[in-house]
């Protein structure tokens, strides 16, 4: 799912109202993880497929998401006191 956006020549580049209509619905969904498929019938508009791929590698490349052979689920925390932690904790 690693395609990289800057070097494919896209026939339509999805909108900015649509990734942000993605990434909101990935990050307020009420499983941990979710197909592709079932986030298609989620979405309040319906966004074609390869459109969709395109902006869950965006999302994924900016470490948003992680995709894996269960599904898409949301990483990006903001805490910034868990970001702390996570910067200066100690690895066991």
């Amino acid at each position: 799912m690693s395609i990289s956006v800057q070097e494919n020549k896209l026939e339509h580049s999805p909108t900015l109202n649509t990734v942000l209509m993605v990434e909101e619905t990935l990050k307020n969904m009420g499983e941990s993880v979710i197909t592709v498929a079932k986030l298609k019938k989620i979405l309040p508009k319906q966004v074609n497929h390869n459109t969709l791929k395109i902006i869950l590698s965006y999302l994924e490349y900016s470490n948003k998401i992680a995709v894996t052979l269960k599904g898409i689920t949301w990483i990006h925390n903001t805490n910034s006191r868990l970001r702390k932690a996570i910067s200066e904790g100690l690895e066991l």
